[in-house]
């Protein structure tokens, strides 16, 4: 029986755990072993793996940082795809500096408890800086009082405009218990506005184009949950307080300048 010539064995575990270079790798052609030659082999690789586990948390971490790493590029290429759509799909509400430097989208529902914990830290990110294009996308996700209360938010925009729906918008993303018609109906009226023409203009099929188009980019950029932003050209999943998206935004412009 052809014997196996016995390996150091931090070789054995380093070529099964693909960690070193491809000629050592082609100079041990593991299908032309026999069986007892890979049972062999295999137990010096076990061997080595016990007497030195953090190589396993190396190969480990390494597979995380490939990993975002291709996340973070599928990421980009797919903003870049969409960047129209995401910065000008003509109905979204633009705030902040309508002229400013840097754009932040939010993909946000309103029920979202991540969304209403990342509200004051966005409007302390855009009035701080005062240069921030900031754009809102209604994207409900949360069941039936999610929509609700985007497509009342969204019919508010419709028959009294943008500051009012900023206003509403404001007072949803704190709105406590489950929205209904009487409670919408006195919020718009706290706030003075129209509460009949917008209630009958929920049902308006425009309010429903604009939410399936929205819904339909989100598909597209791969985005589930929410709050999603994509803050310049960046997609980024979930909260992310304040003082972190201050730090981006000045990486964004270091990189411009």
């Amino acid at each position: 029986m052809t014997r196996l010539t016995r390996l150091p064995a931090v070789s054995a575990a380093a070529l099964a755990l693909g960690l070193i270079a491809a000629p050592a790798v082609q100079a041990l052609d593991l299908s032309s072993m026999s069986p007892d030659e890979r049972a062999a082999f295999g137990e010096e690789v076990r061997a080595y793996l016990l007497e030195n586990p953090e190589v396993i948390l190396e190969a480990v971490n390494k597979l995380e940082q490939q990993q975002a790493a291709n996340e973070a590029a599928r990421d980009d290429a797919l903003v870049a795809e969409h960047l129209t759509a995401l910065h000008d799909d003509g109905y979204s509400w633009v705030g902040g500096n309508p002229d400013g430097d840097i754009t932040l989208v939010e993909f946000m529902d309103y029920r979202c408890g991540y969304c209403r914990r990342a509200a004051p830290e966005v409007e302390q990110l855009v009035s701080g800086d005062g240069n921030i294009r900031l754009i809102i996308k209604e994207f409900p996700i949360l069941g039936e009082a999610s929509v609700l209360t985007s497509r009342f938010a969204i019919a508010t925009r419709l028959v009294a405009g943008d500051d009012a729906y900023k206003e509403v918008h404001d007072a949803l993303i704190t709105l406590s218990g489950e929205p209904n018609e009487g409670t919408l109906r006195r919020l718009a009226e706290g706030l003075d506005l129209d509460a009949d023409a917008i209630l009958a203009r929920m049902s308006d099929p425009e309010i429903a184009r604009q939410l399936q188009d929205t819904r339909a980019l989100a598909q597209q950029l791969a985005i589930s949950g929410t709050p999603t932003f994509v803050l310049g050209e960046e997609l980024l999943r979930g909260y992310l307080p304040a003082d972190q998206m201050e730090i981006m935004v000045a990486d964004i412009r270091e990189k411009r300048s």
